[in-house]
């Protein structure tokens, strides 16, 4: 039996080149260095954290994150941080969307405060929500020492991570998609659905897992604002009350606590972004789509 013709015929792909290296650093060296370093950073103080609060046993740890005050600070923080990412979510995604599609006076002015809660530090952002909405507000409006309190610090200081996490998606997204849509009689809201927030979601997710994360965490804004009172007290105040009083295995289990649940969102956010990845590679197909939705799904 002959070859096939296109056998004798065919040409050779081209070599891979091969991948650029730091000089003098070979490749297992580079993932020895990288492993070193992530065990010293992050590997090692999480296992030391773990083993802190299992130090006495389960039902140690269990009674510790069990207590009244400890679940009253941990569901105070999980409630106050959802509603945070959800606020910031919403109004983040319309903050980049100014900043990105439209021009107004003072955007730069604007641009610049939205990345002021990255450089402050948080006691003085404390300092700065009790003057605005503590008894002497001059708007009129105290809120301090109240849960409210935990909710505005917590935008206060999450409110970059979504706005900059979506600007970037916006800038780079293709508008001829969009244009494309509306010419074939999509309307604003079908574009935004089925175009504009799929493409987004990426970039959102991550600045919710982020946003989140530091809620989660957030210490100096809500030490003044909010205070240390039994009803205000979110986690990381409590886990420095426990650790001021010697408690240090209950301060390393709510640690743990708050460890779990975030990574049980960055697990949740990376399926989402999954999705947003196969969305994405499909979305030539959806222009048809729209068209045939704005169209009520009509035949020629």
């Amino acid at each position: 039996m002959s070859a096939h013709p296109a056998s004798a015929t065919s040409v050779p792909a081209p070599p891979r080149a091969a991948p650029w290296r730091l000089p003098g650093v070979g490749a297992g060296l580079g993932r020895g260095l990288v492993v070193l370093y992530l065990s010293a950073i992050v590997l090692l103080p999480l296992a030391a954290l773990t083993n802190q609060s299992l130090s006495d046993g389960l039902g140690t740890f269990w009674s510790q994150v069990t207590s009244t005050q400890a679940l009253r600070s941990l569901e105070l923080t999980l409630v106050a941080s959802l509603i945070v990412v959800l606020i910031n979510a919403v109004f983040g995604t319309i903050l980049a969307w100014l900043l990105v599609r439209d021009e107004f006076p003072g955007k730069a002015a604007v641009n610049a405060v939205i990345d002021l809660p990255f450089a402050l530090p948080t006691i003085v952002a404390s300092l700065i929500l009790i003057e605005l909405w503590g008894p002497k507000s001059p708007l009129g409006v105290d809120i301090a020492l109240s849960q409210a309190a935990v909710v505005v610090a917590l935008c206060f200081v999450t409110l970059p991570f979504v706005v900059r996490a979506v600007q970037p998606l916006l800038i780079e997204m293709d508008r001829e998609m969009e244009e494309a849509a509306a010419s074939l009689g999509a309307g604003g809201f079908t574009v935004f659905r089925r175009i504009i927030f799929p493409n987004l979601l990426p970039g959102l997710g991550a600045g919710i897992a982020l946003a989140f994360a530091r809620a989660l965490g957030e210490f100096g804004s809500v030490l003044l604002f909010a205070g240390g009172l039994p009803n205000t007290m979110v986690s990381s105040v409590y886990i420095k009350s426990q650790i001021e009083s010697g408690n240090d295995t209950g301060a390393a289990a709510v640690s743990v606590v708050l460890l779990l649940a975030s990574v049980l969102l960055l697990v949740i956010v990376g399926l989402i972004q999954r999705w947003a990845v196969r969305h994405d590679r499909a979305s030539d197909e959806f222009i048809p789509t729209v068209a045939m939705d704005a169209g009520g799904g009509s035949g020629a």
